[in-house]
Protein backbone atom coordinates (compact mmCIF):
# COMPACT_ATOMS: atom_id res chain seq x y z
CA UNK A 1 0.00 0.00 0.00
CA UNK A 2 0.76 3.52 -0.70
CA UNK A 3 -1.11 5.13 1.84
CA UNK A 4 0.98 6.80 4.60
CA UNK A 5 -2.13 6.02 7.11
CA UNK A 6 -1.92 2.09 7.08
CA UNK A 7 0.40 -0.25 5.18
CA UNK A 8 1.70 -3.35 5.30
CA UNK A 9 5.77 -4.10 5.42
CA UNK A 10 8.31 -6.76 6.42
CA UNK A 11 8.68 -6.02 10.14
CA UNK A 12 11.53 -5.27 11.57
CA UNK A 13 13.71 -6.53 14.85
CA UNK A 14 12.35 -3.61 16.85
CA UNK A 15 8.38 -4.89 15.91
CA UNK A 16 9.05 -7.69 18.13
CA UNK A 17 8.13 -6.53 21.59
CA UNK A 18 4.38 -5.32 19.88
CA UNK A 19 3.53 -8.73 17.85
CA UNK A 20 4.47 -10.22 20.69
CA UNK A 21 2.08 -8.12 22.74
CA UNK A 22 -0.69 -9.16 19.62
CA UNK A 23 0.09 -12.45 20.07
CA UNK A 24 -1.07 -12.59 23.48
CA UNK A 25 -3.65 -10.64 23.19
CA UNK A 26 -5.34 -12.76 20.31
CA UNK A 27 -9.04 -14.21 21.79
CA UNK A 28 -8.79 -17.42 20.02
CA UNK A 29 -5.34 -19.50 19.42
CA UNK A 30 -4.14 -18.62 22.88
CA UNK A 31 -0.90 -19.74 24.01
CA UNK A 32 -0.87 -22.06 26.49
CA UNK A 33 2.66 -21.71 27.15
CA UNK A 34 3.65 -18.00 25.95
CA UNK A 35 7.40 -18.75 26.66
CA UNK A 36 6.48 -21.39 23.44
CA UNK A 37 7.05 -18.89 21.08
CA UNK A 38 10.36 -16.96 21.43
CA UNK A 39 12.31 -13.96 20.59
CA UNK A 40 14.66 -16.23 18.58
CA UNK A 41 11.77 -17.56 16.47
CA UNK A 42 10.53 -13.94 16.19
CA UNK A 43 13.83 -13.27 14.79
CA UNK A 44 14.52 -16.32 12.50
CA UNK A 45 10.78 -15.27 10.89
CA UNK A 46 11.78 -11.48 10.30
CA UNK A 47 14.87 -12.66 8.79
CA UNK A 48 13.83 -15.47 6.52
CA UNK A 49 10.18 -15.66 6.81
CA UNK A 50 9.75 -13.17 5.72
CA UNK A 51 7.32 -11.73 8.93
CA UNK A 52 4.64 -9.43 7.69
CA UNK A 53 3.23 -6.52 9.99
CA UNK A 54 0.14 -4.40 9.45
CA UNK A 55 1.02 -0.62 10.69
CA UNK A 56 -1.78 1.88 10.95
CA UNK A 57 -0.84 5.64 12.40
CA UNK A 58 2.78 4.45 13.34
CA UNK A 59 1.32 1.21 15.40
CA UNK A 60 1.51 -2.38 14.67
CA UNK A 61 -1.68 -3.99 14.93
CA UNK A 62 -1.51 -7.69 13.56
CA UNK A 63 1.06 -9.87 11.74
CA UNK A 64 1.80 -12.72 9.33
CA UNK A 65 4.30 -15.01 8.64
CA UNK A 66 4.86 -18.44 6.34
CA UNK A 67 7.06 -20.70 7.06
CA UNK A 68 9.53 -20.91 4.03
CA UNK A 69 11.34 -24.52 5.27
CA UNK A 70 7.90 -26.77 5.36
CA UNK A 71 5.26 -24.30 3.41
CA UNK A 72 3.00 -23.64 6.27
CA UNK A 73 1.53 -20.37 7.79
CA UNK A 74 3.44 -19.87 11.25
CA UNK A 75 1.13 -16.68 12.52
CA UNK A 76 -1.75 -15.01 11.04
CA UNK A 77 -3.04 -12.11 14.14
CA UNK A 78 -5.11 -9.28 14.18
CA UNK A 79 -5.33 -7.23 17.54
CA UNK A 80 -8.68 -7.61 18.78
CA UNK A 81 -9.97 -4.21 18.44
CA UNK A 82 -8.78 -3.83 14.90
CA UNK A 83 -10.66 -7.42 13.38
CA UNK A 84 -13.06 -8.01 10.47
CA UNK A 85 -11.45 -4.71 8.79
CA UNK A 86 -9.68 -6.50 6.10
CA UNK A 87 -6.28 -6.57 8.05
CA UNK A 88 -6.08 -10.13 8.15
CA UNK A 89 -7.04 -10.86 4.88
CA UNK A 90 -4.23 -8.70 3.49
CA UNK A 91 -1.51 -10.46 6.03
CA UNK A 92 -2.76 -13.91 4.90
CA UNK A 93 -2.55 -12.67 1.33
CA UNK A 94 1.34 -11.75 2.17
CA UNK A 95 2.02 -14.94 3.94
CA UNK A 96 1.16 -16.77 1.19
CA UNK A 97 2.84 -15.06 -1.83
CA UNK A 98 5.79 -15.72 0.28
CA UNK A 99 5.39 -19.53 0.70
CA UNK A 100 4.79 -19.03 -3.36
CA UNK A 101 7.70 -17.15 -4.05
CA UNK A 102 10.13 -20.02 -2.15
CA UNK A 103 8.82 -22.34 -4.43
CA UNK A 104 6.22 -23.81 -2.28
CA UNK A 105 2.70 -24.87 -4.72
CA UNK A 106 0.88 -26.08 -1.12
CA UNK A 107 0.65 -25.01 1.91
CA UNK A 108 -0.75 -25.94 5.18
CA UNK A 109 -2.20 -24.34 8.80
CA UNK A 110 -3.35 -25.91 12.24
CA UNK A 111 -6.06 -23.73 13.69
CA UNK A 112 -8.60 -24.38 16.16
CA UNK A 113 -12.01 -26.34 15.23
CA UNK A 114 -15.32 -23.95 15.47
CA UNK A 115 -13.26 -20.81 15.62
CA UNK A 116 -13.62 -17.78 13.13
CA UNK A 117 -10.24 -18.67 12.04
CA UNK A 118 -11.69 -22.11 10.67
CA UNK A 119 -14.42 -19.90 8.99
CA UNK A 120 -11.66 -17.64 6.96
CA UNK A 121 -9.64 -20.51 6.41
CA UNK A 122 -12.78 -22.01 4.42
CA UNK A 123 -13.78 -19.15 3.23
CA UNK A 124 -10.19 -18.71 1.50
CA UNK A 125 -11.17 -22.43 -0.26
CA UNK A 126 -8.69 -24.14 2.11
CA UNK A 127 -9.56 -27.66 3.02
CA UNK A 128 -9.52 -28.86 6.49
CA UNK A 129 -9.28 -32.14 7.69
CA UNK A 130 -12.02 -33.43 10.55
CA UNK A 131 -10.40 -32.09 13.87
CA UNK A 132 -7.80 -34.10 15.47
CA UNK A 133 -7.22 -35.23 19.50
CA UNK A 134 -6.13 -31.95 20.58
CA UNK A 135 -9.29 -30.56 18.16
CA UNK A 136 -7.26 -28.56 15.63
CA UNK A 137 -7.88 -28.49 12.12
CA UNK A 138 -4.82 -29.12 9.76
CA UNK A 139 -6.42 -27.15 6.58
CA UNK A 140 -4.35 -27.16 3.05
CA UNK A 141 -4.67 -25.46 -0.16
CA UNK A 142 -2.89 -25.20 -3.42
CA UNK A 143 -1.51 -22.10 -3.80
CA UNK A 144 -1.44 -21.44 -7.39
CA UNK A 145 -5.60 -21.95 -7.02
CA UNK A 146 -6.00 -20.36 -3.54
CA UNK A 147 -8.55 -17.42 -3.43
CA UNK A 148 -8.51 -14.82 -0.66
CA UNK A 149 -12.11 -14.48 1.70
Amino acid sequence: MTDTVSQVRKAMLSDIPRMQEIRAAVRENILSDPSKVTIDDYRWFIEYGPMWVYEEKGNIEGMSAGDPRDGTIWALFVNPGFEGRGIGRQLFARACQSLKDAGHSEASLYTDANSRAEHFYRAAGWIGQPPNEKGDIVFKTNLHEMKLP
